[in-house]
């Protein structure tokens, strides 16, 4: 399945109304969900989208697909609650914040510009394939360090028996995925269409930074998320594959999940430096 991005007519002479309409969305996001403040931050997300209909009836429809997904986000408590009733409300929560913006830019819109492709028929390269360990080796010196010597892992819940385990690792791994279809898939690709990669890029790398710091990666994390969020964005758009950039979150969320597991239990998984 091709994933190569239609530019719209925007795109190709972005003016300062449609900067004005993206920026404005990623301060609401940084209000929302940065600092908590949804009657700000929503206040802003219209003044967004005023400007982007003022800017053009197609920047309007693409940014209000995206401001709909963070709405949805928005709407429930965001946190590393691995309690069922949680789990569930959230994992509902992100089912429609992508779900809802896929349908409508297929079926409503009829341009199909969301598109999660996993089986592109491409093999990946030598480059490719290496980067991944390097992914795997850059988190468990990172991580731990920033985890534990912040003190940031105590906005997990400690986990001591065998269901809390696999439910912060299926948590864990769903937020990991979901993060790659909103924010890549859908935000960036959305963006994409109006504005230059590297405007779009910043534009969601800030809506995914502010996302994860509301979640739970506070102090530092936001040097650590921010430049991560940029380079999946970079990696999807040279290979065009929802797989690739899910193999490469999944090894850096399964060495987070290892080090939140430790950082409880110090006997358990006690092979990290910090």
């Amino acid at each position: 399945m091709s994933a190569d991005i239609q530019l719209a007519p925007a795109a190709r002479g972005t003016g300062i109304r449609h900067y004005a309409a993206g920026v404005l969305l990623a301060v609401a996001a940084v209000l929302v969900f940065g600092f908590e403040q949804r009657g700000w931050g929503y206040a802003v997300v219209a003044l967004g989208l005023v400007t982007a209909w003022w800017a053009g009836q197609e920047l309007f429809r693409d940014l209000w697909l995206i401001a709909f997904g963070l709405l949805v986000m928005s709407a429930v408590p965001i946190t590393t609650d691995i309690a069922f009733e949680h789990m569930l409300v959230m994992g509902a929560a992100m089912i429609v914040a992508v779900a809802v913006p896929y349908l409508v830019s297929r079926y409503g819109y009829r341009d199909h510009a969301i598109r999660f492709p996993v089986a592109t028929g491409k093999r990946w390269t030598r480059a490719e394939r290496w980067y991944l360990p390097i992914v795997v080796v850059i988190a468990y010196f990172v991580l731990p360090v920033y985890l534990i010597g912040s003190g940031v892992y105590e906005n997990w819940p400690a986990v001591t028996d065998a269901s809390s385990v696999l439910r912060l690792f299926i948590g864990t791994n769903a937020l990991g995925i979901w993060d790659e279809l909103f924010f890549i898939c859908t935000a960036f690709t959305l963006l994409r269409r109006h504005y230059p990669f590297w405007a779009a890029n910043l534009l969601q790398a800030v809506l995914f930074t502010a996302f994860l710091y509301e979640l739970g990666f506070r102090s530092w994390g936001p040097l650590l998320i921010f430049p991560f969020a940029l380079v999946q964005a970079y990696i999807f758009r040279l290979t065009k594959s929802l797989s690739y950039i899910v193999s490469v979150h999944l090894l850096f969320d399964a060495v987070l999940f290892l080090v939140l597991v430790h950082a409880h239990n110090r006997e358990w998984f006690d092979v990290f430096v910090y």
